[in-house]
């Protein structure tokens, strides 16, 4: 088989499986803009005559109950702002200790972290939501410390890979010029980890902002919803769901993680390739 026809083969499947990640968001962009009725009988024909909605959806999901929406989007963004920030900076301190030191102690906290990451959340949550409730970890200001505790075994696993590929003599000359440990984390090896924090707070902002069941288990959802959450109200009488409006909320959600995507996108694969050179 020649180069350009295995070429030709890979350039067919990845297409193909494009197509399949990408459609999903292109009915939830097409029935965002219909007539209720017809979501479930013309799921991906064209809003056109009749079945067009206009923004009528946007504003009734916006506008549905006795709950603004500018609340829900308040706290998402606060929400996800602090836990990814949180996760950036205490993580990546972590990894650069456990990098440098790897003692006994540093290697089972590592590996405790790795394998948190095969932990699934259904067997801690029933204890989590208990265990938050009693440590008052149950609101917009406080559930970024929960998040922190999940996110942090991909984050170090990733940090952790990215720190050995950094040269030890850097840090030593940093040392000899006066730097204690403290400016030589935020004046060195912070700006070399740049890529690899881009790739993890894209990878933990797309995690925490389109979270539904760690907010729905902790938080007081009369006082306190997501927009996750929100999206998950709109429901009228005899639990009857409007579809058009619940697909334009979900559009609404997804258009800032999409821009904060494409725009850090050319980091991703740098970020974890040089992470996983040294796992």
């Amino acid at each position: 088989m020649s180069d350009k026809t295995r070429k030709t083969i890979y350039t067919v499947i990845l297409s193909v499986v494009c197509i399949l990640w990408v459609l999903p968001v292109l009915a939830v962009a097409i029935n965002s803009f219909k007539v209720n009725t017809f979501v479930k009988t013309d799921t991906f024909s064209l809003p056109r005559g009749e079945m067009y909605a206009g923004f009528s959806n946007f504003i009734k999901g916006m506008t549905f109950g006795n709950y603004p929406f500018y609340k829900s989007v308040l706290y998402s963004v606060e929400i996800t702002f602090f836990s990814v920030a949180l996760i950036l900076l205490f993580t990546s301190m972590a990894a650069w200790y456990i990098a440098r030191v790897d003692n006994l102690i540093c290697r089972i906290v590592y590996f405790l972290c790795v394998f948190s990451m095969v932990v699934p959340f259904q067997m801690v949550m029933f204890t989590l939501s208990k265990t938050a409730d009693k440590l008052k970890l149950n609101t917009p200001y406080t559930i970024p410390i929960v998040y922190l505790g999940f996110g942090a075994g991909l984050a170090v696993f990733m940090f952790v890979g990215f720190v050995k590929t950094i040269p030890l003599e850097v840090e030593e000359a940093a040392a000899i010029d006066g730097c204690g440990p403290i400016r030589t984390f935020f004046l060195v090896v912070i700006p070399m980890l740049i890529p690899t924090l881009i790739s993890v707070g894209i990878l933990e902002l797309m995690w925490v902002w389109n979270d539904y069941l760690l907010p729905y288990l902790v938080l007081d959802i009369n006082e306190y919803r997501t927009i996750p959450i929100h999206i998950q109200y709109l429901k009228g009488s005899y639990g009857t769901v409007d579809l058009g409006a619940t697909m334009a909320l979900i559009l609404l959600s997804i258009i800032p993680v999409i821009i904060f995507y494409l725009a850090c996108q050319k980091y991703i694969i740098k970020g974890v390739a040089a992470g996983a050179v040294k796992g």
